[in-house]
């Protein structure tokens, strides 16, 4: 039976695509739908070569239930965020129990919570003179990136390095690792 991912992104879409590159020569896992709550974000663009449908939608829809109907109509296997923003209403997380994923760019629970994203995250790590960073993917629950962990992958981090090398660092992580936990979960 093929597996169904649905990916939530809100930004530039390179975790979406590398996914969905990993995911195209395995026949057991279909990317059924892109979701996005940004309609300026560069996944649209990114994907629409792929011939993947993208669906935009705003907080509202997120947060009053309507997008649960639509999804569900999917039958997800997985519900995947690769650089998603918002915060996933309990609904939501209720409505696909143990079905969501979160990657975050450092090792929880350090450097978590509300508005640590991006460079943000880059940021606090080497201003808290950490010797070391990396990825946590995790189950999403109500809490911002507190839901169980799943995997965490390492990088050591040099005092000559900036925030743009601590993001590259932690990007190629991401790369490697997030789509062999997506298949992973699928089929354990």
């Amino acid at each position: 039976m093929v597996k169904r991912i649905i990916l939530f992104a809100s930004g530039s879409g390179t975790n979406v695509e590398n996914i969905i590159k990993y995911f195209k020569r395995n026949p057991r896992v279909e990317v059924v739908n892109v979701f996005t709550n940004n309609p300026k974000a560069g996944v649209i663009g990114l994907i629409r070569p792929m011939k993947i449908p993208v669906n935009v939608f705003d907080k509202a829809q997120l947060n009053n239930g309507l997008l649960n109907h639509e999804i569900a109509l999917l039958k997800p296997d997985l519900i995947v965020l690769a650089g998603f923003l918002l915060k996933i209403p309990l609904g939501f997380i209720t409505a696909f129990s143990n079905k969501i994923i979160n990657i975050h760019p450092s090792l929880l629970p350090k450097h978590g919570g509300k508005g640590m994203y991006g460079d943000r995250v880059h940021q606090s790590v080497k201003y808290a003179g950490d010797k070391e960073t990396g990825i946590s993917i995790h189950f999403v629950n109500e809490h911002y990136d507190k839901g169980s962990i799943i995997f965490q992958a390492k990088t050591k981090i040099g005092e000559e390095d900036n925030i743009q090398h601590i993001a590259n660092k932690v990007q190629q992580l991401e790369y490697k690792h997030y789509p062999e936990v997506i298949e992973n979960l699928l089929f354990p």
